[in-house]
């Protein structure tokens, strides 16, 4: 019996380490750090495998930020914090009628490289994705 909890928890957590597993800078490709470096020159970032990709978490102007990229070093995506208040007043409402007893954790503004705006709320545990105009699209667990 112990053989098999060891064995689940060593499953889950390898599958956690899958989504997004922190990375020396030494380990993330060249065109994804000179893509970075000539978008952000001399801020220092941190980075992540996130599903296949890289990701830049870097703070800019006191704000927190990230830039996705894939290994050719073109963007995918960034997302920038933003106050709970700023999000749209439609993910507001659908927050407050679909997880009562919940608050927003924290809000974030994506824009993809195409130029498309969602918003993500974080509600207990879990990131909860909006369209630009706030209308509801997905939840997903942390």
């Amino acid at each position: 019996m112990k053989k098999i909890l060891f064995i689940a928890v060593m499953s889950a957590g390898t599958t956690f380490m899958a989504v997004a597993q922190k990375l020396p800078a030494s380990k993330v490709p060249d065109a994804v750090r000179k893509s970075f470096a000539k978008e952000h020159p001399g801020v220092t970032a941190k980075w992540e495998n996130e599903n296949g990709q890289f990701e830049a978490g870097y703070k800019d102007a006191g704000k927190t930020m990230s830039i996705l990229y894939k290994a050719d070093g073109s963007m995918t995506e960034s997302e920038v914090a933003i106050k709970v208040s700023a999000l749209p007043a439609p993910v507001l409402i659908y927050v407050k009628e679909h997880y009562k007893g919940f608050a927003i954790k924290e809000g974030a503004k994506i824009t993809k490289a195409d130029g498309t705006i969602n918003y993500e709320a974080e509600v207990n545990k879990m990131d909860v994705l909006f369209d630009g105009s706030g209308r509801f699209i997905k939840e997903s667990k942390d």
